[in-house]
């Protein structure tokens, strides 16, 4: 079993804690979280999967092979600064921290450690979220082996140069906030039209869900698929007449766009 230490306890720690251990690579006895005493609300939650809980970043370094750091931006050189006599050359650094670059964060640990960068979002708490990985550089080959293995653990997972990464986050990152908030609006509509809420977000759920598994396993364009749906003078041609006026398609792509460069604001920063 994995002994892995997450350096922050918070939603996505533990989302990836829940994966590790549904998949069955490693078990709540084996995890251990580290936040300041501010935090103690996450640490109860981390504990309640039966994960061990620490305001010591050290303890966290010293009980792990892998250690996970799931801080804030801002707090990411605090943190390695914390754990930088305890970091050897038998642990793995993999950051799931936004905007912050490997090199920023090689230059605060000892020479030649080892640190893996990872972006992955909050559907691996259930086994189906996405991710893209990147190497530094003195990250060797079996360290992309095993990140990509805790992540595809626990969903999809790419690797990707690290120039991507504002992208990837403003995309798979943001993207299940964008994906719930059409979920809402669909649930929304079906109300106004008279159906009862949770019958209308039933099927709002399962239609999306339903419209991603058909994407994910057809070889088809998006829009192939989009135009098998709509009839010539029917009910969808009218639905997506109204959101083509609205400009769905570009409100969504510059989300994208306004999510990415907050994400390279924030990398200019560190």
């Amino acid at each position: 079993m994995l002994k892995i230490g997450f350096l922050g306890s918070g939603k996505m720690a533990q989302a990836l804690a829940k994966g590790f251990i549904a998949s069955g690579l490693t078990k709540g006895e084996h995890l251990i979280a580290s936040s300041p005493p501010a935090d103690q609300k996450f640490l109860n939650e981390f504990k309640s999967f039966g994960g061990k809980t620490t305001h010591d970043n050290k303890e966290v370094a010293e009980n792990s092979e892998i250690l996970i750091l799931a801080v804030k931006p801002f707090a990411v050189t605090s943190v390695l600064d914390s754990i930088k006599s305890n970091f050897s050359n038998s642990h793995l650094l993999i950051s799931i921290a936004m905007g912050i670059k490997i090199d920023t964060m090689e230059k605060c640990l000892p020479g030649k450690s080892r640190v893996m960068r990872a972006m992955p979002n909050t559907p691996a708490a259930v086994g189906a979220g996405a991710s893209v990985i990147c190497g530094g550089s003195h990250a060797r080959p079996e360290d992309v082996m095993v990140t990509e293995r805790l992540m595809t653990a626990v969903g999809t997972c790419r690797t990707a140069p690290e120039s991507s990464f504002d992208a990837v986050t403003a995309l798979s990152g943001s993207g299940p906030a964008y994906i719930l908030a059409m979920i809402e609006a669909l649930s929304d509509g079906g109300v106004k039209m008279g159906l009862p809420r949770d019958l209308a977000t039933q099927l709002a759920i399962q239609t999306t869900l339903g419209a991603a598994t058909m994407a994910k396993s057809s070889a088809e364009h998006l829009a192939v698929l989009r135009e098998a749906v709509t009839s010539p003078a029917g009910s969808t041609a009218a639905g997506l007449h109204v959101l083509e006026k609205g400009g769905i398609k570009g409100c969504i792509a510059s989300a994208v766009e306004a999510a990415t460069e907050r994400c390279i604001q924030v990398s200019s920063k560190y």
